[in-house]
């Protein structure tokens, strides 16, 4: 951008509204709706000061339509905190833009624009544990919260526990139904292995700490633990360390 510092500027807000025309209220919308650019770059502060000088241009296909809610998909890597406990650094300082994922065979025209406001009042649906890996949501949408949260006894989770240790001769059938937690029978889940040090869990209503307890009931540590999959929506190709938004027309 241009140095402001010997030019009398004024906010960007009054700027677009005389430019257009515009109401301020209006001109605030679209700036903070991300369809506003300052000599080319977008700018989503209504507030930013800009002179007589720089460009201002609204994008096309700008709107005033109220922007929907949006989803966020990040392959959390281990070490971040998503929700349990205080070690770690905040799982959210990995939704940066150049960390954004595309997946492959998304027309353009399905691909959400990052804007900062998506970062805002997110809400993290399905705690995982710091040492943990894989996907974690954070969502606008409480319809997207509803279903995760409240709703979680419905929704199957899966994961990949990599274990050490010998397990007890009826271990894999404990761990299929038949082991408390927190003091109460688990309910029948799905678990078998994937290879001779790993296990695939399939289960709803997950708690934190509980597929390490299980493991111990049986003779077994957890080594490493990753999440798969939350409903429909898996991680697929995701890298990770990357994000997405979740498309228009996947449910979970």
């Amino acid at each position: 951008m241009t140095n402001l510092t010997e030019m009398p500027t004024v906010r960007l807000a009054k700027r677009l509204a005389e430019d257009l025309p515009c109401s301020r209220r209006e001109a605030e919308l679209y700036i903070e709706g991300g369809w506003v650019t300052v000599d080319g770059e977008l700018v989503e502060e209504a507030g930013a000061r800009v002179s007589d000088k720089q460009e201002v241009l609204l994008l096309p296909n700008a709107t005033l339509e109220e922007m929907p809610p949006v989803t966020i998909l990040l392959h959390k890597p281990a070490g971040f905190n998503a929700g349990i406990g205080k070690e770690g650094k905040p799982a959210l300082a990995c939704l940066l833009q150049e960390a954004l994922f595309v997946p492959e065979n998304v027309p353009a025209s399905a691909v959400q624009r990052f804007l900062k406001r998506h970062l805002i009042g997110l809400t993290i649906t399905n705690p995982l544990d710091t040492m943990g890996s894989g996907l974690v949501v954070f969502t606008q949408d409480f319809r997207v919260a509803r279903k995760l949260v409240d709703e979680a006894k419905t929704v199957e989770q899966e994961f990949i526990v990599e274990v050490a240790g010998k397990i007890a001769d009826n271990g894999l059938a404990l761990l299929n139904h038949g082991l408390p937690f927190n003091g109460k029978p688990l309910p029948p889940i799905k678990v078998s292995w994937q290879n001779e040090t790993r296990l695939r869990f399939a289960l709803k209503n997950v708690q934190p700490g509980q597929i390490a307890h299980m493991c111990r009931m049986v003779g077994l540590e957890v080594v490493a633990i990753k999440r798969l999959r939350i409903g429909r929506i898996s991680m697929g190709a995701m890298p990770a360390g990357q994000w997405r938004y979740l498309l228009g027309f996947e449910r979970f």
